[in-house]
């Protein structure tokens, strides 16, 4: 009885369709990424945060009323430890005002939260605007 060898796998010197074009795929996209990153950072002005709120829902709570909101931050730049303040309008004048303070709203982004007001805000001007921020 005699045993012959017979190899079960062959690897070839000349690479396959299959593999040129998995690499051309795998370059174009580290290339398009390393664009798009490399255009981001030349043409993407910094700018400083720029605010803007929207309020959500007002709502009778336990000692008073919540007054939820959205702050948008619009502009390119992080903002830490930003102070906001709403305002119930009676009149000209202030009626009743509140502060919250967050820690961080990112760059393009938003961050929700409340106000606590002892005053029934319904049918009242409120205002709501950021007075002040901290670089990180």
């Amino acid at each position: 009885m005699t045993i012959t060898s017979k190899s079960r796998h062959t690897e070839s010197s000349k690479p396959d369709w299959l593999e040129w074009a998995t690499g051309i795929v795998s370059a174009l996209l580290v290339l398009g990424i390393v664009g798009w990153i490399a255009g981001q950072a030349m043409l993407n002005q910094e700018t400083p945060p720029e605010f803007r709120s929207t309020i959500h829902s007002t709502q009778a709570v336990a000692g008073g009323f919540r007054v939820e909101f959205e702050l948008f931050n619009d502009g390119s730049t992080t903002a830490a430890a930003v102070e906001v303040r709403g305002e119930l309008m009676g009149g000209a004048a202030a009626s009743e005002a509140a502060q919250v303070t967050f820690d961080y709203v990112p760059a393009k982004s938003s961050a929700r939260g409340a106000l606590l007001f002892a005053e029934d805000p319904a049918g009242r001007d409120i205002r709501i605007r950021a007075i002040g921020y901290t670089e990180p």
